[in-house]
């Protein structure tokens, strides 16, 4: 049986537990010192959107023998169709190449599709790449429209 994993907010010591250097397995993160850390994190989880309602901004990780091993985001967008209603967007989904095959992105995804549903977002989206589909088709996702994309240098 798999070791139970505590599934956490993000903290500002995390960044000594190899966030950033998980974040680098899925994507660019660039040189960041931990004072830049430390400066985003509070521009993020800043007290005015802590008392919004839901908070719009959520990075969940799991941590073992200290380190981060997994991470996701879900970003709470609000919106005026729907009734006044939040749709929930999870990104930045990764998990440790030596902790892959332990369920970790399962339940990094079920904890915050669990979040975005305790939010009343009437519904969540992610885009991913190809080669991810049936991950998330795994964790109850479908294909859904086309995903469109301007990247700037």
């Amino acid at each position: 049986m798999d070791k139970e994993y505590i599934i956490r907010p993000l903290s500002p010591s995390d960044f000594s537990k190899g966030f950033l250097d998980l974040l680098s397995k899925l994507t660019t993160v660039g040189s960041v010192s931990e004072p830049e850390f430390t400066r985003r994190f509070g521009e993020i989880f800043d007290i005015e959107k802590k008392n919004s309602s839901p908070p719009p901004y959520f990075i969940a990780v799991i941590e073992d023998k200290g380190r981060i091993i997994a991470s996701g985001t879900l970003l709470i967008e609000n919106k005026f169709i729907h009734g006044c209603g939040c749709v929930g967007h999870i990104e930045d989904v990764v998990v440790d190449e030596t902790m892959r095959g332990h369920h970790l992105g399962q339940r990094i995804i079920q904890f915050l599709t669990g979040y975005a549903r305790d939010a009343h977002c009437y519904k969540v989206i992610l885009d991913c790449s190809e080669h991810n589909v049936g991950f998330y088709e795994k964790c109850g996702f479908s294909r859904k429209a086309v995903q469109m994309a301007q990247y700037f240098d």
